[in-house]
């Protein structure tokens, strides 16, 4: 039998439950994993409160990343050896391949073979976060050396890995927050400045960091009338790439920035880059390059041991973190 985490009904996190299980041999195109370290993500949190694009079916696994040894090998999977050390690259059903758990099936192709600097912890708190960066700032926005980028919502695991991606190609980063509380930690991690909305105008600032040009590329999770603000603080021809959708509230279309700097405001999922094979090879050979060389290097906010999973959920959903939170196996 095999401890992992599941819950039976929608809710807080205190659904949220250890139980025995019998896990199966991994299928013909999976590698088994006994886990070391699980990293946790807000889509994780969505599922959990049925708010998010998938439907539970109880009692429900989750959880999209984490890190381990191969334990098992499917019948067709010949890229990997019992006992490498491997970490997880989210799949698109949690619920089918779940990571919160001793042992888990995953599907080859969301498994790699890490760099041998990274301790489990790291490579548990990678892939999400610099696998959505990397899609939206290099394979759609096409960042490059000079450019301005706005990093909203700045001090979750993806805004941070979305520093260090643009810092890799030589882009300025303009990190945005609500107070001033997270200002010098966000400079620690690596933003070159850092704007609190609710204390500084918004537009105004950007607007005297990119002397007047405003930033061409942004990278927004939260949507909501922050979207028309975002807007008047682009450059012409920006791209605006929304990613969540924390706001609950909608906001107004920006017909008249839009038309006026033609702007593109885009959709953007981390599943456009997971579907494609071709696109997924270039994320692991651009993120395990830069996770080898230190250019990009996972920061961790606070690890919790497996059985506190709820309290681990709870810190996650207090928005007191900068960095990611793991939980070690």
């Amino acid at each position: 039998m095999t401890k992992v985490v599941r819950f039976h009904e929608y809710g807080e996190p205190d659904v949220l439950r250890i139980d025995d299980i019998d896990v199966p041999a991994p299928a013909a195109d999976e590698v088994q994993i006994a886990v070391r370290a699980i990293g946790l993500n807000r889509a994780e949190v969505m599922f959990r409160r049925h708010a998010y694009l998938q439907e539970a079916e109880f009692p429900s696994k989750l959880g999209y990343e984490a890190a381990g040894i191969v334990k098992a090998l499917g019948s067709s999977v010949s890229e990997f050896s019992q006992g490498d050390a491997v970490s997880v690259i989210p799949t698109l059903d949690m619920a089918r391949w779940g990571t919160y758990g001793e042992v888990i099936n995953v599907p080859a192709r969301h498994v790699v073979k890490h760099p041998a600097n990274l301790s489990f912890e790291q490579a548990a708190a990678s892939w999400m976060q610099y696998v959505t960066a990397w899609g939206a700032l290099i394979e759609q926005a096409k960042l490059s050396a000079g450019e301005f980028v706005i990093v909203s919502a700045a001090s979750s695991s993806v805004g941070i890995a979305a520093f260090q991606i643009a810092r890799s190609v030589g882009a300025t980063v303009i990190a945005t927050t609500r107070t001033s509380a997270k200002t010098e930690g966000l400079r620690k991690a690596g933003a070159h400045h850092v704007i609190a909305t609710a204390e500084e105008d918004l537009s105004a600032r950007v607007k005297e960091i990119t002397g007047g040009k405003g930033a061409r590329v942004v990278f927004d999770p939260i949507g909501g009338p922050a979207i028309a603000q975002l807007a008047e603080c682009m450059s012409v021809g920006g791209i605006l790439l929304e990613y969540g959708a924390l706001s609950p509230d909608e906001g107004p279309f920006p017909q008249f920035a839009v038309l006026g700097k033609s702007l593109t405001l885009k959709g953007y999922l981390y599943t456009e880059i997971v579907s494609e094979d071709a696109v997924l090879e270039r994320a692991k050979t651009f993120i395990n390059e830069g996770l080898r060389s230190g250019a990009l290097d996972p920061l961790i906010s606070r690890t919790f041991a497996f059985d506190q999973i709820q309290e681990a959920t709870y810190f996650l959903e207090s928005n007191e973190q900068i960095g990611k939170i793991v939980v070690t196996v």
